[in-house]
């Protein structure tokens, strides 16, 4: 298999993670991209039911835009999003940027969906206020600090789109075994809601893929370290 030269794709669309946004997505990703001269296109979500496909859109319009082929990823629901993507547009992909992937094909039980549903459930019992009370009370303060302030963006169709998100598949591993592209996988070693063996599973399927990790600790600190495992890891590809 010919490796992509990684300088050629000067521009990567990433999509956000369930209850998540672009502002988070740009905190983690801008800068390690800019390093490299990469131009980072962050698409907000579009809150609902309709959230997965209204992501996938977005994808397809900010390819179009950008002409040449791109790198697409995303963080957990985001990187679902983007790898499926990626296999339906090959031609147009330069990689994939994958931040703690959190199920592959149905989610079922995996911890991110069940996470995703009770929020859901939260929100439409106890209002937003209440809900946020709930779901932070036992969580890192960057973490509740980040899960208010995009609860809160969201708006009226926050609980619709926890769910849909819980409902929609990430590809099959024998699916992602034909993606022919360089894919830099980021883990977290401390994250139970994403467990690294699913991102190490991703890896393993993908023809051409590395994984590096980091931690919740430092993403606390420093929202790029995601940004930087996935990066470093794309680059264990391409070189």
């Amino acid at each position: 298999m010919d490796v992509p030269d990684s300088q050629h794709a000067r521009t990567a669309i990433l999509l956000p993670g369930t209850g998540s946004d672009e502002v988070f997505v740009a905190a983690a990703f801008a800068r390690p991209l800019a390093e490299h001269g990469i131009r980072l296109i962050a698409p907000p979500p579009e809150p609902g039911a309709d959230l997965a496909h209204a992501a996938t859109r977005a994808l397809d319009e900010a390819a179009d835009e950008a002409g040449a082929p791109v790198l697409v990823g995303g963080i957990s629901l985001g990187a679902h999003v983007a790898a499926s993507w990626a296999l339906r547009n090959q031609r147009r992909c330069a990689g994939l940027l994958a931040a703690l992937p959190a199920w592959n094909g149905a989610a079922d039980a995996a911890p991110a969906a069940l996470a995703a549903r009770s929020s859901a459930s939260l929100v439409r019992a106890n209002g937003l206020d209440r809900a946020l009370d709930i779901a932070t009370a036992d969580v890192a303060p960057w973490l509740a600090a980040e899960l208010s302030r995009a609860w809160r963006r969201t708006g009226p169709g926050l609980a619709d789109g926890l769910d849909a998100a819980a409902s929609h598949p990430a590809p099959e591993l024998t699916a992602l075994a034909t993606l022919d592209v360089p894919a830099g996988i980021a883990a977290c070693f401390d994250d139970d809601v994403h467990p690294a063996d699913i991102a190490y599973a991703w890896a393993d399927a993908l023809p051409m893929a590395a994984v590096r990790e980091t931690s919740l600790t430092a993403i606390g600190a420093d929202p790029a370290c995601l940004g930087h495992a996935a990066v470093r890891a794309y680059l264990d590809i391409t070189g």
